[in-house]
């Protein structure tokens, strides 16, 4: 699926069309989100997340992932992902093919039951149940642990809780977890901490890192990550984003800025820089508002490089 990031590169992940659009009260047509994808494998982003499964009345924004799923796949170059919470969504996921899923539960309980309608530990035994599934039909499972990094409402999350929901998924087969910062509430010692005893805990199994830029500390977590040796993070072209579920919650870390991050320190990212300023470009054009990405609006000032 021409993934791996090597030793020293790095893997985004691009969730706009999912966790970049779920908040949004403009539905976005079909057209529109092909057009933004076809945007990012111009700028040749190496994974997509393009929606989640989830009941179209709930979250009408998603109600054509089937469709964009049948529609995108085999693009050369570029691998899709697609999120799930629940059975119907792995029954619909597996229908149309999908070769990668996102399954991700909360480690708050009073999130959980806000976004799943389920306590924490009823909604983990069922998503294991689920992964157990998706590995037997074949497919690449990156297990997601929501709120890793603190709750709103329920404020500090016990390192415990997430090595143990973390164990149970590894035993059902998940290929990589994915920690999440959901409320925006962690920081790079936390970030650094948390790593260290999940590598400890888990060696051999791939770590990755969904950060939103709440507290405006996206980037300078996601270099925490990266310090520790995590190579694949969710980022969101121009910082869309956020959880419904999470009051005042911001988007994720915008693509531009972590390209722009770690190609200025020498780090192989394998995504053009001023092809995401296409993509952003789009997004602005269709919300009617700039987004809070800082490198499409550097790079608009400069004229690139050699250039009079």
């Amino acid at each position: 699926m021409a993934e791996d990031p090597g030793k020293n590169a790095v893997l985004f992940e691009d969730e706009v069309l999912r966790d970049g659009l779920q908040m949004e009260a403009r539905l976005f047509s079909f057209a529109e989100k092909v057009k933004i994808f076809q945007l990012l494998a111009a700028a040749q982003v190496k994974r997509v997340q393009i929606g989640s499964f989830v009941h179209p009345k709930l979250v009408p924004q998603m109600a054509d992932t089937d469709a964009l799923v049948r529609r995108l796949a085999g693009t050369p170059g570029i691998a899709l992902s697609g999120l799930i919470l629940n059975d119907k969504g792995l029954e619909r996921a597996l229908a149309c093919g999908l070769g990668h899923l996102s399954m991700s539960v909360s480690v708050s309980d009073t999130h959980s039951r806000k976004n799943a309608n389920r306590p924490a530990q009823e909604a983990l035994a069922a998503m294991t149940l689920l992964i157990a599934e998706a590995k037997r039909a074949g497919v690449q499972v990156r297990a997601g642990i929501q709120c890793a990094f603190g709750c709103v409402y329920e404020g500090a999350i016990p390192p415990a809780a997430v090595f143990a929901a973390a164990e149970e998924m590894v035993r059902a087969g998940a290929d990589e977890i994915n920690l999440a910062d959901t409320t925006g509430m962690g920081n790079p010692r936390q970030v650094r901490l948390l790593l260290e005893e999940m590598g400890r805990r888990f060696p051999g199994i791939d770590l990755s890192l969904h950060l939103h830029d709440t507290r405006g500390l996206g980037l300078a977590n996601m270099f925490a990550g990266y310090e520790q040796g995590v190579r694949i993070f969710d980022v969101c072209a121009g910082g869309l984003g956020g959880c419904p579920f999470v009051k005042g919650a911001a988007g994720n870390v915008p693509t531009e800025d972590a390209v722009n991050m770690f190609a200025a320190m020498g780090v192989e990212t394998g995504v053009d820089l001023r092809g995401l300023v296409r993509v952003v470009d789009e997004l602005e054009a269709l919300l009617g508002r700039p987004l809070p990405g800082r490198m499409t609006r550097v790079l608009k000032a400069q004229p690139p490089c050699g250039a009079a």
